[in-house]
């Protein structure tokens, strides 16, 4: 093995840390927005309004870590 395939290897698993580092960002924050709306939900009595807000708060969350980690890269 010369260090050219070495060096190949080092990019695959950069692009492969890369893309699952989006994937668990997208699904967390997607996730503590699903979390947190039910848990007020319940709290407040206020189905399904703050699982919606929050759900789709996650989602705004979830781009603008994505562009932020892109900007980064």
């Amino acid at each position: 093995m010369n260090g050219d395939d070495k060096g190949q290897g080092d990019g695959f698993i950069r692009a492969l840390s890369f893309l699952s580092q989006i994937g668990v960002t997208i699904i967390a924050c997607i996730a503590v927005g699903i979390l947190l709306g039910r848990l007020l939900d319940s709290l407040l009595g206020t189905t399904p309004w703050l699982l919606l807000v929050f759900t789709l708060l996650g989602i705004v969350a979830a781009f603008k870590s994505i562009f932020d980690i892109a900007k980064k890269q």
